[in-house]
């Protein structure tokens, strides 16, 4: 049976989804993350849910053909069904399966983007087993999640992920030698980053660069580059 859910909007409105009551409930990380990855014509991402951030990618870059795989095959069919509430039916699809599996896929992909499970096993457990699953890193999931986005990207594509700011080090040592731009999201000037997203360069080996980043929040509410990405739809230049 499907989960209850209640309808949430993205984008000032644009993007209109439904998602779990319980459960990994999609916010700004989502919206931060599609706005990151760049244009691309065949995009997939891992660890999709119910699709928010592959819709709001799609929007943005009207070419392209996503994919979005997930393990829980509920996810996948209110996935679907977001798809289909915003048009995206025919370039956004979802399909079930375990993205650490190690398969080689039949095609490979120009962008692969990702939100891993990445809060420690030993924290406090939810008591909702879903947002368990999604948040949890029962197993080296980071570094899982960073092995399969490498086997399916093609040579030159890149690989995009938001991560946690304490776990930057775990998601770059799984990039191996590929080169990586490390852009911090502060939630205020001269705070630390909570969030950080990763960027790899397949076509470029070694080195780690750190990006200027983006200030979220001031006193007033939401920074105007900020706002910008997340009512606007812009993109977010990892430079």
């Amino acid at each position: 049976m499907i989960a209850d859910c209640t309808v949430a909007r993205f984008l000032d409105g644009r993007i209109v989804a439904a998602q779990p009551k319980s459960g990994f409930r999609a916010g700004h990380d989502t919206v931060l993350l599609a706005a990151a990855v760049p244009a691309g014509r065949n995009v997939l991402e891992l660890g999709s849910g119910v699709g928010i951030a592959s819709i709001c990618y799609a929007r943005r870059v009207s070419g392209a053909e996503v994919l979005g795989i997930e393990i829980d095959p509920e996810l996948v069919t209110i996935a679907t069904d977001n798809a289909e509430r915003n048009g995206m039916a025919e370039r956004v699809r979802f399909s079930s399966g375990d993205v650490c599996a190690h398969v080689e896929p039949a095609i490979k992909f120009d962008q692969v983007f990702f939100n891993p499970p990445f809060h420690a096993a030993t924290g406090t457990r939810s008591p909702v087993d879903a947002r368990n699953k999604s948040k949890r890193d029962t197993g080296s999931m980071v570094a899982q999640f960073m092995s399969a986005a490498l086997r399916v990207v093609e040579r030159g594509g890149t690989v995009t992920a938001i991560i946690r700011g304490d776990r930057v080090d775990d998601l770059i040592a799984a990039a191996m030698d590929n080169s990586a731009v490390v852009f911090p999201l502060y939630p205020r000037a001269g705070a630390a980053p909570k969030r950080v997203i990763v960027q790899v360069a397949t076509a470029v080996r070694g080195g780690v660069r750190y990006g200027a980043g983006l200030v979220l929040h001031r006193d007033s509410g939401a920074t105007p580059e900020a706002e910008a990405i997340l009512r606007g739809g812009d993109p977010l230049v990892i430079a």
